[in-house]
C-alpha cells in the first residue's frame, strides 16, 4: 500500500545577488544539488514585481547562469563599478515582502538556531532578519514619515520567540500532521489523479527514479503539502501578495510563541518532551490594550499548548511511537476592556456592549469546535468573593453565555463551564491549590483523552490501571486521538493560568508515559527528576508567553502555590510586578503599534492618517464597524455548517471535500529527496561534529537534575529531596545554603498525596530541619587523612582534591589499600595471566590476523534498505513458539522446561 509523507522544502538556503536593475534570489536545497532562481525588478519605485523562473537547475547550470548574468550586466572598462553581479547575502528563508510609503523591502532571516527536532524534523528559532529596500536609489521617490513606520515595523524583535520548519507544519497539531499521513491511500490517489496533469509536465530531473534504467518496481509515495492554519500565522499578510506566482518551496510560515525541547533519560532510554506554544495572530496585543474578544470571536492572548512526548529511539513517524496533548488558554470571549488612563494598577473592567444573544463567544466556540471537537471544558480561574466587584463582573457574564449556547446543542456535546476561584483557595491555611487542581486535571484528561500513534501494550493488558480503562478521547486502529479540548482563563492568563495548565499537563504526562510503556501506573509524583524538568519547561513557557503580552515574567509561579518558594522569591515578585505595571503604563502602546504594523491590521496609506495619530486601534480590529456584515449568523443554530455531523471529531480532521482541497498531492517514488527525512536530519554530505549535535547539547535529565552522588536511584520517577538536585549539589555553598532555606520555608508543603489529602502546617518540621542542619554540618567537616608514619602532612588543597575523587568514586584513592585486598588483586592478576597464554609452536601468518574482509551477514546494506540475514531453523523455530505464546497457543513443555522453571521457583522463591 503506497504511504504518505510529509513534503521537505526544496529551498532551506536562499543566496541574494543584485545588480543595479534586479535583484536575483537563488534558492537552494540543504545539499546544495537543486537550485530555483527568482527574479525581482528594481526600477519599479512602489510595485512589487516578481518572475519565478519554474526550472530547477543544478550547480553547474546556475553557475553558467550567474557568470552570464554577471558578464551581462558588467559596464565598460575603466568605470566604477566594472563587476556587474554581487553577492548582497547569505539567509535561510524570506520572512516576506512589506511596503509603507515609499517601495518594497524584503525581509530575509539570516540567523537561525535548532530548538527541537520532532521525528527527524527540525524546528529553528529566528535568531538575526536582514530588511533591505529593493527599488534601485535612482527611482527611489522619499517620503519623510518612512523612517518612523520602518523604526515601528522594526520593534517587532523577530529574534524573539519566532519559530519555523522545513518540513514539520508546526501552525496545526501532531494529531492533525500524523492522522492526515494516515488517510485511506484511496483519497490521495484521487487527489493526485486530479493533478496528474501537472505531475507530468515536471521536468525530468523533479520525477527522477533511481531504478527506472534497470526496470525494477520502485514504491509510490504520496508527498503532502499542506495549507497552514493562518490564525497561527505571523507572516501570512507578508507573503500575501506573492504566494499565488512562485513555487510553494519559496514560502516559509513562521508561528510566535515559545518552543522547547528536553530529553528524559529512563535507564539510557532517550525521552524527549517538546512544549510548543503557538500564539494567535488573530486580536493580538498587550496587555491592557487588547482584552475580550473582537467582532469576529477571535480573544486576546489566545495561545495554543501542546506537549509532545516520543520515544527518541526511534526517529520514523510511521515506526516511532509519538504522543501529544493540547489545551489553551486565551482571555474571557466577551466585548470588555479597561482603561488605563487612571495610571491605577488594576484599572476597572468594563463591558463595552451588550451581548445578550451571546453572539461572540458562539463565533469563539464555533471556531474551537471546528478545530478541536467536542467536550470544550472551560476552566474559569476568575475570582468569585470580591468586596468591591471586578474579575466578578466576566464571570457573571461568562456563564450566562454558556448556558444559554448549551440549550441549542446536543447533550453529548455541550460545553463543560468549572470555575474555581483560584485566588481564594491560595489564601486558605487548610485547603491546597494544586490537591485541588489535581482532581480537576484528573477529570479533564478522562474527558478529553489525549493523542498517541500506535496501539496499546500488552504490559497494559497484564497489569491494567483502573484509570486507563475510563479514559476518555477516541480509539482508532493505530492508537488514541485527542477529542475536544480544556479551555483555562483568569483575567490576565499568565499565572494562575500557567500553573493550572502545568498541573493538567502533568496528570496528561503520566498517561503519556504510560501509554508510551515507561511507567507501570499513570501517576506522577513532585520532586521527581521527571516532574522537576517538565516544571522546568513549563515556566520558561510562561515566562515566554507574560513577557510578550504582560511585559514581564511570571509573578507567582508552581513553587508559589507549593509554598515552596524561597524568602528571597517574594522581593522577586514585587520586581516583576513593577516591571509588569511599567512596561503596561508606558512601553505598550508602542507594541502595540509594531504588531498592527507587522501584522498589517494597518497599513500605510497617503490618504490615511498616520498610526501613531490614530486615538485608538478599536476599528482595526473589529470589521463590524467598518463595514456592515452581508450575512447574519443565526443566533439558535450558531455553529458553522458541517460541524455538528462531525462531532466529536474536530471537523477539520474529517477527510471531507473542503479539507482535500487545502492539500497538495505529489506523487514520488520512496527515494524521492522531497520526503528523505533521513538525509534531511543526518546529513549524510556533511562533515559534523558529534558534540556539536542537538541531541547532546538540549536539556537532560541525567545531567540536570539527577543527583552525582553514589549509590543514587538513577530512576527519574524517584521523589529525591530538594538539596540532592543534580543542579544544587553542583553548585556553589550559597546554593546548599539556598536548598535549606527553601526547606525551611516547606513547612507547610506537603509530600506528593492522595487526591484526597489536605495539607496543614506543622510544628514537627523545626527538629527535622535542626537534624538537617546537623548531619550538613557534619558532612561538611574536612576528614583528616593519616599517612603511613601517622602523621597529618595533607594540605588543604590535597583533602579538597581527595574528596572530589571520593564523591564519584565511593572510595578514597589516596589511601594505601589493606593487604587482603592485596592478595585478591594478586591472585586475579596472576590467573588472568595464565588464561591468556598460548603456545605457539606453528608460523604465525599476518593474513590470519589481519583479515579485511566485511565480518557483516548483510549481503545488502546502504541507507535505502537492508537485506536480511539468513536465519537457522532452530532460531526460527523459538521465534514462532515465542509468537505463538504471545497468541495464547501455548506448545507443550518438555523436560528441559520444567526443569528450567523450577530453577527459576527455588531461586526466586525458596
Amino acid at each position: 500500500m503506497p504511504q504518505a509523507a510529509a513534503t521537505i522544502s526544496g529551498i532551506q538556503t536562499v543566496t541574494l545577488y543584485e545588480t543595479r536593475a534586479r535583484y536575483f534570489l537563488v534558492g537552494s536545497n540543504e545539499a546544495h544539488t537543486k537550485h530555483r532562481v527568482l527574479k525581482i525588478d528594481r526600477t519599479e519605485p512602489k510595485d512589487l514585481v516578481i518572475i519565478d523562473d519554474k526550472h530547477v537547475y543544478n550547480q553547474h547550470e546556475v553557475r553558467e547562469l550567474l557568470g552570464r548574468l554577471d558578464l551581462g550586466n558588467r559596464t565598460k572598462i575603466g568605470q566604477k563599478g566594472s563587476s556587474g553581479l554581487s553577492k548582497a547575502l547569505t539567509a535561510y528563508g524570506i520572512v516576506g515582502f512589506v511596503r509603507f510609503l515609499e517601495g518594497y523591502y524584503i525581509v530575509l532571516i539570516t540567523k537561525r538556531r535548532k530548538v527541537a527536532d520532532i521525528g527527524g524534523h527540525s524546528i529553528y528559532k529566528i535568531e538575526d532578519t536582514s530588511m533591505i529596500y529593493i527599488p534601485n536609489d535612482s527611482v527611489r521617490v522619499t517620503h519623510p514619515d518612512e523612517a518612523r513606520y520602518v523604526r515601528i515595523f522594526q520593534n517587532v524583535d523577530l529574534s524573539s520567540n519566532f519559530y519555523f520548519s522545513y518540513s514539520y507544519d508546526l501552525s496545526h497539531s501532531l494529531q492533525y500532521n500524523l492522522t492526515l499521513l494516515q488517510r485511506p491511500y484511496d483519497l490521495w490517489l484521487s487527489e493526485a489523479s486530479s493533478a496528474e496533469e501537472e505531475v507530468h509536465t515536471q521536468s525530468k530531473q523533479d520525477s527522477f527514479d533511481i531504478f527506472e534504467d534497470e526496470g525494477l518496481p520502485t514504491q509510490v509515495v504520496y508527498g503532502l503539502q499542506n495549507e497552514p492554519y493562518y490564525k497561527y500565522v505571523w507572516n501570512g499578510k507578508l507573503l500575501e501578495r506573492f504566494k499565488d506566482i512562485v513555487h510553494h518551496d519559496w514560502l516559509m510560515y513562521i508561528i510566535h510563541g515559545f518552543c522547547g525541547q528536553s530529553k528524559l533519560l529512563i535507564y539510557g532510554r532517550p525521552v524527549h518532551i517538546t512544549l510548543i506554544a503557538r500564539r494567535s495572530s488573530k486580536f493580538a496585543g498587550t496587555r491592557f490594550l487588547k482584552r475580550g474578544a473582537n467582532c469576529e470571536g477571535d480573544v486576546a492572548n489566545e495561545v495554543e499548548t501542546e506537549q509532545i512526548v516520543h520515544d527518541a529511539s526511534v526517529m520514523s513517524f510511521t515506526a516511532g511511537s509519538y504522543s501529544s496533548y493540547v489545551q489553551v488558554r486565551g482571555s474571557v470571549p466577551l466585548y470588555w476592556s479597561q482603561d488605563i488612563s487612571t495610571m491605577m494598577p488594576k484599572p476597572p473592567i468594563r463591558l463595552d456592549q451588550a451581548d445578550p444573544y451571546a453572539h461572540v463567544a458562539a463565533l469563539h466556540f464555533d471556531q474551537m469546535l471546528q478545530r478541536f471537537g467536542s467536550p470544550i471544558i472551560i476552566l474559569n480561574l476568575v475570582k468569585k468573593r470580591e468586596k468591591r466587584k471586578h474579575e466578578k463582573i466576566l464571570s457573571e457574564e461568562l456563564y450566562p453565555a454558556v448556558i444559554n449556547l448549551n440549550q441549542f446543542l446536543p447533550p453529548d456535546h455541550c460545553i463543560d463551564y468549572i470555575a474555581w476561584d483560584m485566588a481564594r483557595y491560595t489564601k486558605s491555611k487548610l485547603c491546597n491549590v494544586l490537591d485541588r487542581l489535581s482532581m480537576i486535571a484528573e477529570n479533564v484528561v478522562k474527558r478529553t483523552g489525549f493523542f498517541i500513534n500506535r496501539s496499546e501494550f500488552y504490559c497494559h493488558i497484564l497489569r491494567p490501571d483502573e484509570r486507563w480503562g475510563d479514559l476518555g478521547g477516541q480509539i482508532t486502529n493505530s492508537g488514541r486521538v485527542q477529542n475536544g479540548v480544556l479551555r483555562t482563563n483568569c483575567v490576565d492568563c499568565l499565572d494562575r493560568t500557567n500553573t493550572a495548565q502545568f498541573m493538567v499537563g502533568k496528570c496528561a504526562l503520566a498517561y503519556q508515559l504510560y501509554a508510551l510503556g515507561m511507567i507501570d501506573k499513570p501517576k506522577l509524583q513532585f520532586d521527581t527528576d521527571c516532574v522537576r524538568l517538565f516544571e522546568e519547561l513549563y515556566e520558561d513557557h510562561g515566562d515566554t508567553l507574560s513577557l510578550q503580552y504582560g511585559g514581564s515574567q511570571l509573578v507567582h509561579r508552581v513553587k508559589t502555590y507549593r509554598k515552596i518558594a524561597p524568602w528571597t522569591q517574594h522581593s522577586k515578585d514585587i520586581m516583576q510586578t513593577l516591571s509588569r505595571y511599567y512596561s503596561n503604563a508606558f512601553s505598550d502602546a508602542d507594541r502595540q503599534d509594531a504588531i498592527n504594523l507587522f501584522l498589517q491590521v494597518y497599513q500605510p496609506s497617503e490618504s490615511k492618517p498616520h498610526l501613531w495619530e490614530l486615538p485608538t486601534d478599536f476599528y482595526l480590529h473589529q470589521r463590524s464597524t467598518m463595514a456592515l456584515p452581508l450575512d447574519r449568523r443565526s443566533y439558535t443554530l450558531w455553529w458553522s455548517e458541517g460541524i455538528l455531523s462531525s462531532l466529536p471529531v474536530a471537523y477539520d480532521e474529517v477527510p471531507c471535500e473542503e479539507n482535500m482541497k487545502k492539500i497538495k498531492v505529489k506523487r514520488v517514488n520512496q527515494f524521492d529527496e522531497s520526503i528523505d527525512i533521513y538525509t534531511e536530519f543526518f546529513k549524510p554530505y556533511e562533515l559534523t561534529s558529534f558534540d556539536d549535535t542537538f541531541c547532546i547539547t538540549m536539556t537532560n535529565s541525567a545531567r540536570e537534575f539527577m543527583p552525582k552522588s553514589v549509590g543514587v536511584d538513577p530512576s527519574p520517577f524517584t521523589v529525591r529531596k530538594p538539596e540532592e538536585t543534580g543542579k544544587s549539589v553542583l553548585g556553589n555553598k550559597s546554593s546548599k545554603e539556598e536548598t535549606l532555606l527553601q526547606r525551611k520555608t516547606a513547612a507547610s508543603a506537603p509530600p506528593p498525596p492522595s487526591e484526597e489529602a489536605i495539607s496543614s502546617t506543622s510544628e514537627d518540621d523545626s527538629e527535622e530541619d535542626r537534624d538537617e542542619d546537623g548531619s550538613v554540618s557534619q558532612r561538611s567537616t574536612p576528614i583528616k587523612l593519616l599517612t603511613e608514619s601517622g602523621e597529618s602532612s595533607r594540605t588543604q588543597e590535597e583533602i579538597q582534591q581527595q574528596q572530589t575523587v571520593k564523591e564519584p568514586y565511593g572510595l578514597n584513592l589516596a589511601k594505601f589499600p589493606a593487604e587482603n585486598d592485596l592478595l585478591i588483586y594478586e591472585r586475579f592478576a596472576h590467573l588472568g595471566e595464565n588464561q591468556h597464554k598460548v603456545e605457539r609452536t606453528e608460523q604465525i601468518e599476518l593474513a590470519n590476523i589481519i583479515c579485511l574482509e566485511p565480518v557483516s551477514c548483510f549481503p545488502e546494506d546502504s541507507i535505502y534498505g537492508v537485506a536480511p540475514p539468513q536465519v537457522n531453523r532452530d532460531s526460527r523455530d523459538v521465534f514462532e513458539s515465542h509468537v505463538m505464546a504471545g497468541q495464547g497457543q501455548v506448545r507443550a513443555l518438555c523436560r528441559d522446561d520444567t526443569l528450567m522453571y523450577r530453577e527459576y521457583v527455588k531461586n526466586r522463591y525458596m
